[in-house]
């Protein structure tokens, strides 16, 4: 998450929100955060995105580097997290809002399946590819979607 924020902050972005279940990772990123020098322009929060997290105002951009993919690995009920992961989503993001996704567990059908019908994919980010047996293809996704509306 730090990461990420400290680019963003960096490139002139301001107004940062980055949230995290794990208060660790949340101590983690401020240090980061501070070290970096951009603490003033990102605000760490430790909040369930599926549950508790529920900010004063909906965001322009959202960015997912990790979270639906650990949501859809919870051996306790994947399905009905991830439905609540879309309807957190569409809950915190503005229509027309975009969102961004880095997943490492779904290809670019399975996400356009997961979030087409609120979400229209607007563009592919490059990523890595390999090729094995004549075939190609790529470990990680990434794509970019817009919101359309949500129920």
């Amino acid at each position: 998450m730090a990461c990420v924020l400290v680019e963003l902050a960096k490139s002139g972005f301001s107004s940062l929100l980055g949230i995290d279940y794990c208060a660790d990772a949340v101590a983690l990123a401020r240090n980061i955060c501070e070290r970096e020098g951009v603490s003033q322009s990102v605000n760490l929060q430790v909040a369930d995105f599926l549950g508790s997290f529920s900010p004063a105002e909906q965001f322009d951009i959202g960015l997912d580097k990790g979270t639906f993919d650990a949501v859809s690995l919870d051996p306790s009920g994947s399905e009905e997290k991830r439905r609540q992961y879309l309807q957190s989503l569409c809950r915190v993001l503005k229509p027309n809002g975009i969102f961004i996704i880095t997943s490492c567990n779904w290809t670019k059908d399975e996400l356009l399946e997961q979030f087409g019908n609120e979400f229209e994919v607007t563009d592919e980010l490059p990523t890595p590819s390999f090729s094995f047996g004549g075939l190609s293809g790529r470990s990680v996704t990434a794509l970019v979607f817009r919101r359309r509306t949500c129920s």
